[in-house]
Order: structure tokens, then sequence, then C-alpha cells
């Protein structure tokens, strides 16, 4: 390599770390806007007025009784009240979905709105980090953990805005991933931050590619999936306490009441973790074929491959609980995060703490 191209190197790998800080100044900017977008939805009178509706804790009764309105005259007609349409499945309660963060609050929802366009902003700027690190070492962009990190949260607000451009109703997932991305870009920067560097020589074949870009997608989807899963337990909780007669506490009814139903809630990851799990099933399919070429061997039991697989044994587990044995509700939810508690240790820990062949680049 010459001088010249070494420095334009140098200078492409010091233009990503400017814009993967630029990203991390507009994600804190949207992160701020999404509190902002909570909190005045928090004097919306939609979700009260939804509660009402519902009845509360005495469930759907109240919500379909009638009326009486006094007419002029002194006469009083009877009307029905509007039936709330639920999106519970058969079996659950029929409680309705919330009405999203801003709780139909117009200022909340301009806060809401100015937010998911820092996020699209934070996005483009973390991409364009992104792609000018590949163009400074002149390979895929995930050769380390440093790499791998900046590239998984890109990819995840990129699945999050591809559901909110595909119009589902997925603005509650605003907050928690903004959260996790900032956590994760600022792990990145200042422990997991390695130089621009070539590769060793396993690494240099076109199943980098392959196998790396479709584990860091399936990582997305499984993130997206477990943050829906957990809200899906407070959620639930919340309405046990609403069925049991007993009143939750100002802040969890605030936050819970404009959340979707548990029910919308579990069907959703549900959804996006059976959506996703064949393709991880490539992905260790697709790293064994890889092992073969560059090691000689499919299968050599190591840490990573032991955990690649063991997260897919806790995921399949999941999706055959769901599928076959009729598991729903807050067991199924267990599952869920324990699958995804693996993949976490995989992503992580392993890369981290365990030594083995998938140790490169110190991290």
């Amino acid at each position: 390599m010459t001088l010249a191209a070494a420095a334009t190197n140098e200078s492409l790998a010091q233009t990503s770390n400017v814009l993967i800080y630029s990203a991390m100044a507009v994600y804190m900017l949207a992160f701020f806007a999404h509190i902002a977008e909570w909190l005045f939805g928090s004097r919306s009178k939609v979700a009260r007025t939804a509660a009402a509706l519902t009845g509360g804790a005495k469930g759907t009764a109240a919500a379909s009784a009638p009326v009486e309105v006094k007419q002029r005259g002194g006469a009083t007609a009877v009307l029905e009240r509007p039936r709330i349409i639920t999106r519970s499945a058969s079996g659950v309660r029929d409680i309705p979905d919330g009405p999203g963060a801003a709780g139909g609050d117009v200022q909340g929802d301009l806060y809401g709105r100015i937010a998911i366009s820092l996020t699209v902003l934070a996005w483009a700027v973390e991409a364009a980090g992104v792609v000018t690190r590949a163009l400074s070492v002149q390979r895929a962009p995930w050769g380390n953990m440093y790499e791998f990190n900046i590239t998984f949260s890109t990819v995840a607000v990129g699945v999050y805005l591809g559901f909110l451009l595909l119009k589902k109703n997925v603005r509650w997932l605003g907050l928690p991933l903004i959260t996790t991305v900032l956590l994760d870009l600022g792990l990145a920067v200042t422990v997991l931050y390695t130089a621009s560097d070539q590769l060793v020589p396993a690494l240099h074949s076109y199943w980098l590619w392959i196998h790396v870009s479709t584990a860091i997608f399936c990582g997305a989807v499984f993130y997206v999936g477990g943050v829906a899963t957990l809200l899906y337990l407070f959620r639930e909780r919340y309405e046990s306490k609403l069925a049991a007669g007993l009143k939750p506490g100002a802040f969890a009814t605030s936050v819970m009441e404009r959340l979707p139903a548990s029910a919308t809630l579990d069907k959703f990851a549900y959804r996006v973790n059976a959506a996703v799990f064949p393709l991880w099933t490539f992905t260790i399919i697709a790293g064994a074929i890889w092992a073969g070429d560059a090691w000689g061997r499919y299968w050599g039991w190591d840490p990573k491959e032991v955990w690649s697989f063991i997260t897919w044994v806790a995921f399949a587990a999941y999706l055959h609980a769901r599928a076959t044995a009729g598991w729903k509700g807050r067991k199924a939810a267990y599952l869920a995060l324990i699958a995804f508690g693996c993949w976490l240790f995989n992503y992580y820990g392993v890369n981290i703490f365990v030594s083995g062949k998938h140790s490169y680049a110190g991290v």
C-alpha cells in the first residue's frame, strides 16, 4: 500500500469516527424528543377515557352498558355505547390497545414525530459512518466488535424504521430502542474501539459478507422481539392487577395504559421471532460451510459455534412450545427472553470473555 493510499484510508477512518459521534449526538436529541412525547402524552385524557369505556378493572361489561341521555322536554333516550374493537385473541382479556406514547395529545404527537425525524437523520448519518469505515479498510465493516456494534445498531434502527414505513404501530418501541442504541454506541466508542486494520487470512472470504450480515440482521430482529416480550410482561401484570380489582400506581398506569394490549405485544413478539428464525438457521449453516472452507472442518465445538447452536435450540423450543403445546402468555415470554439472553451472551460474552477461533482483532 502506498503512502497516499494509507493517508486516504486514515482520513476515511477519521471521517467514520466523526460520523458515528455525530449520529450519537442526533440520537441523543431523538431520545429527549421521545421523553417529551411520553411526558406530554401522560397529560392526555384519551387513555383515561378508553379505560373508562372498557370499565377498567370491571372488564368489558361496562363498555357495553347502555347510557341514558336526557333530552329537551324532560324525555330520556337510551343509547348503546359503541363497541370497543380489540385485538385480543380468543381466551384472553378483551383489552383494547393503548393510544400510543403520545396518548392522543397533540403536542405529545408532535414531539413523537420530531423524534422519528431525528431518528431517521441519525440513522442516515450512522449508516454513512459504517460505509465510510468499510471504505477505509476496503472490506466488510464487521471484522471486530467495534465494527459489529456500529453495524448492529444501524441495522436495528433500520428494522424499526422499516416497520414504521410499513405502517405498523410500533412507535412505542422508539424510546427503548434509542436508549439501547446510545448505550451500544457508547460501549463501542469507549471500550470496544479498534483502529482500522486488515483481517486475518481466515476471514478473507465472501462468506464474511453472507454469514455475518445475516447474523447481524437476525440479532436486530431478535432484539425487537425481545423488547416486545419484556413490555408484554409488564403490560400483562398491569392488566392482571386491573382484573383483580387492584389499582396500579400513577406512573405505571400512565405508561402501561398507552402501550398495546398484552395480547397484541405477545402476538407481535411471536411473529417477528418466527419470521427471522429460518434466517438464523441459515446463518448457522453458512457459518459451518465457511468453517469447512477456512479450517477444514464444519464443526469444532468452538465457543461461538456452541452458543450459536444453543441460541438456535432456545428459539426452536420457544416456537415449538407456541405451535404444539399451546404455550402462550408468561411461560412463552420467559422462554423467549431466555433465548434472547443466549443470543446476547453469544454476542458480547463469548467475544469478550471467551477465547476461541472466532476471537479476532482483540475484540
